[in-house]
């Protein structure tokens, strides 16, 4: 049995059993019984050194919610542990402003604060620590005006100066919210981070969050290995089902995902500090918490619902827009037509796309016409989803590549080059051929219903890697 396994019982028993659950469980982890690689005798050992990495999954013993949602966050449990995981380690803290405890609270304040705590240096993600930078502009290294600790830019061209500063550091932290979705640059930054880490004796400590789409939904193609970057690191679909601590342990005991010697990534430590509450069918607004902006366009989950549905390239070289105005992101969709050169591009009318679009008949959705709130001239058309269960994410994209093709015929896809960011987020380059192949005749049908048979296979697969049920 796993570790991750024995978590998800000992988390899902009440009363007085949860309460003793460690006494019965942990002396035969201990023992090597369960050959857990966290707790692994001399015996797991050979010369060359550890067979499998070290990863521990934080068992503790049952801690109480201290606000009114039922959904603790791996900071909580962090918190409410007595930052055991933590005590007497210089740490470093890759995070973001979604990085916050079920009370609102910045990690980065929690763990400044924390007494035994020696938090000495921060790390920043895609859009900086505190959320004010542009979608894919690099920033630069500084000091954070409240803690006055070092803030290091750990994205772009500026990531590898950063990891050397991880030298000196016992563990590093990581509480980034992702969203469930394969072209988010978090949990590549989480995957970059373990890697530097392994490389430097580091032990990474990864404090879990929600999937805000939850952990049963998984649709669309796995990403190619060829295809790996700063928008797809991991061989998942592009809806995966997984929260960024059971992506940690994927990333660690699957072979072959990380980009270091296997020598280096079997002598890693990895500690993941489960949530409490969670269970994989919630989604965001079933846990009670408060949406905290993840990135400038994802400041609700409605966001998040849009972007896994034409977050993987659907808009460009396509022609699609996403939003009505700057209203709407990743929610709303226009169309422009390419007209000549130096001419402004001629908008096709909202009603004749939601036409267009209610034709398709895609389960689980509906499209209406909705005005810009600051314009009510300027339309476009809003998705919804109606049928949560029929609903496949990605399925939309894939219908607008090919209604796109008959919109501006030829096909606007064979101007697509093996280097642009199209083929990365769509992470399949058997697709893009056929695209621009057929075009508006590509077989969009064949492709999904295989995506889906991978998906299946992929959820099973996975499931070695859950820590809730």
């Amino acid at each position: 049995m796993s570790l991750a396994a024995i978590y998800v019982q000992i988390n899902t028993m009440t009363g007085p059993a949860r309460l003793f659950a460690p006494l019965v469980w942990l002396p035969l982890l201990c023992a090597g019984m369960l050959g857990v690689s966290g707790c692994r005798t001399p015996a797991g050992r050979d010369a060359e050194g550890p067979t499998e990495p070290s990863v521990t999954v934080a068992i503790t013993g049952p801690v109480m919610p201290t606000s009114t949602t039922s959904v603790m966050l791996g900071i909580d449990v962090l918190e409410a542990n007595g930052f055991h995981a933590v005590a007497g380690k210089r740490i470093g803290l890759l995070t973001h402003p979604a990085g916050v405890n079920q009370r609102g609270e910045s990690t980065v304040d929690v763990l400044f604060n924390a007494p035994g705590v020696k938090l000495v240096a921060l790390f920043a993600p895609e859009h900086g620590l505190r959320g004010e930078v542009k979608a894919g502009d690099d920033f630069k290294d500084s000091i954070d005006p409240r803690t006055r600790l070092p803030v290091y830019s750990f994205y772009g061209g500026n990531r590898t100066k950063a990891e050397d500063h991880l030298r000196g550091l016992d563990a590093l932290v990581i509480d980034l919210q992702d969203i469930g979705v394969r072209s988010y640059t978090f949990y590549v930054s989480m995957r970059y981070a373990i890697e530097a880490c392994f490389a430097r004796g580091v032990e990474v400590i990864v404090l879990d969050r929600p999937n805000p789409l939850g952990g049963l939904k998984v649709d669309g193609p796995l990403l190619d290995r060829d295809l790996y970057s700063g928008v797809g690191g991991l061989r998942i679909p592009y809806v995966h089902g997984l929260t960024l601590g059971e992506l940690a342990l994927f990333a660690v005991q699957d072979p072959g995902e990380l980009i270091i010697p296997d020598s280096v990534r079997r002598k890693g430590r990895l500690t993941v500090v489960p949530m409490r509450g969670w269970r994989r069918a919630m989604t965001w607004p079933d846990t009670g918490l408060k949406f905290v902006a993840t990135s400038p366009l994802v400041q609700d989950f409605a966001a998040v619902v849009g972007y896994a549905m034409v977050g993987l390239g659907c808009e460009k070289p396509g022609g699609f827009a996403s939003g009505i105005g700057k209203s709407y992101p990743f929610r709303g969709l226009s169309y422009s037509f390419p007209t000549s050169p130096g001419k402004p591009a001629r908008i096709m009318p909202a009603d004749q796309l939601a036409t267009d679009l209610s034709a398709l008949h895609l389960p689980g959705l509906a499209f209406r016409v909705l005005p810009d709130p600051a314009n009510a001239l300027r339309t476009g058309v809003y998705v919804e989803v109606t049928d949560w269960n029929a609903w496949n994410p990605t399925e939309l994209s894939f219908q607008l590549m090919r209604l796109a093709c008959r919109y501006n015929p030829p096909n606007p896809y064979t101007k697509v080059k093996a280097e642009d960011i199209f083929y990365k987020l769509v992470g399949s380059k058997t697709w893009i051929a056929a695209l621009r192949r057929d075009g508006a005749k590509v077989n969009v049908e064949a492709f999904l219903a295989d995506w889906k048979k991978q998906a299946a296979a992929y959820q099973q697969q996975s499931k070695k890697y859950w820590l809730y049920q």
